[in-house]
């Protein structure tokens, strides 16, 4: 039983995430006694001997399968560092995934993801809308590399991923189904039980379709994509994870073998994560469950304030989806909680958005999400100006939709500022 293992028990009492946020992957004794893992600020490691360093490097560019008694040693930080494997470690206990790759950016992470797995002549079938900046590398530079992208509407669920793949010979050719569920900004959700027998049906027996799950909208606490049959789960670790705006990283979560291969991409690539990112995460781990509930039981008390209000057309919560609507089934078979995004459209148009984001007081007008703080933005003119306006119409991104992301205030104060500058209309 390995260390790792041991360390997840007391006696026969398997302990839970938030706990293990605290321990998991270190021990003090390793460090001087020190409680919390220093950061490793080094670019380079010392090697006992020569030969640590060539077995060392043999497993590390692939010359050789690891030993199953072997563990990759210390070589250099674009390969591996403490602070970046404490990190990795403590990253696949919510969604209990084998191994765990940390990345600089959530758009490191999957642009690495995409060139690790998909070739010249495949075909990437994706729902929309995504973030701003994954439509552009689907949409304008994996199809430099031969890679041909087809979008579906996360609206219309299996059967708009069927009737994409359907024309010409694209089931034949599908690497990769990518979703971002909920939607950013629209918060549709995408079946990922449903994509999963999908691409078990189009795989053969030399190739393999994946599921891919950008889950930064709900995880790592209320959606678990590997548990509904996805391969990989990628974050913005920017968002709730960091959850204090003052980081960027990313991450992709799935089997070992799978993160293997996107770590040997990585490597090349040079887009890991550095130990003074790996370290703010692991402090921001340790409150990720504390924030996440705030902020989901904030963001109720906000959305039930929105949807009264007589400026306000229309609300776009997962808490307000009921029976018979057309993601309720997926929500309640699929997610743990709501969350604390939420877009709502104002009476008008643009230029009455802009006056409700003019007038805000506490809550801060910037781009993304999932930090303590509440933001608000616009998305047709800001995080999705790359999509153009028939497109945005298409996905339900309206030019007075306003997207709010709720942090960890006194709910009472953000309806406050709500209401005042829902006035301005």
């Amino acid at each position: 039983m390995s260390d790792k293992h041991e360390k997840r028990f007391i006696g026969g009492h398997e302990l839970s995430p938030e706990s293990l946020m605290m321990s998991y992957g270190y021990r003090p004794e390793w460090s001087e006694g020190a409680v919390k893992p220093p950061i490793f600020q080094t670019s380079t490691f010392a090697f006992e001997s020569a030969e640590d360093g060539k077995a060392f490097f043999e497993v590390a560019y692939g010359l050789r399968e690891k030993r199953n008694d072997e563990t990759l040693g210390l070589i250099y930080s674009r390969l591996n560092n403490p602070s970046l494997e404490i990190l990795e470690d403590r990253l696949t206990l919510w969604d209990s995934a084998e191994a765990a790759a940390a990345f600089e950016s959530g758009m490191a992470s999957i642009a690495t993801t995409a060139f690790t797995f998909l070739r010249p002549g495949q075909v990437l079938a994706f729902s929309e809308p995504v973030y701003g900046g994954t439509e552009y590398l689907f949409h304008n530079v994996l199809p430099e590399f031969g890679i041909e992208t087809v979008p579906f509407f996360a609206g219309d669920g299996m059967a708009g991923l069927e009737a994409a793949l359907a024309e010409g010979d694209r089931a034949e050719r599908v690497g990769m189904i990518y979703l971002e569920t909920p939607a950013n900004p629209t918060n549709h959700l995408v079946d990922i039980a449903g994509c999963a027998a999908v691409a078990e049906r189009h795989s053969t027996d030399d190739r393999r379709v994946l599921v891919a799950v950008d889950n930064t909208f709900l995880g790592p606490l209320f959606q678990h994509p590997l548990r509904h049959g996805a391969d990989l789960v990628l974050y913005s670790l920017t968002k709730f994870v960091g959850g204090h705006s003052d980081l960027i990283a990313g991450a992709v979560l799935g089997s070992e073998d799978l993160v293997t291969r996107v770590k040997a991409t990585r490597t090349f690539f040079g887009s890991m994560a550095g130990p003074w990112t790996g370290w703010l995460l692991l402090r921001s781990l340790e409150t990720l469950k504390l924030r996440m509930t705030q902020q989901a039981e904030n963001a109720r008390h906000l959305a039930d304030f929105l949807a009264s209000h007589p400026g306000v057309d229309a609300v776009h919560y997962l808490g307000h989806l009921e029976e018979g609507d057309a993601d309720w089934e997926v929500y309640r078979r699929q997610c743990l909680s709501a969350g604390s995004m939420i877009s709502f459209e104002v009476h008008g148009g643009e230029a009455e958005a802009f006056r409700v984001l003019n007038s805000l007081k506490l809550i801060k007008l910037a781009v993304s999400l999932g930090g303590t703080e509440s933001l608000a933005e616009h998305p047709g003119s800001m995080t999705h100006s790359d999509v153009p306006p028939a497109d945005q119409a298409r996905m339900g991104i309206t030019p007075a939709m306003i997207r709010l992301s709720v942090g960890v205030e006194h709910p009472d104060d953000l309806i406050a500022d709500l209401e005042q500058a829902l006035a301005a209309l």
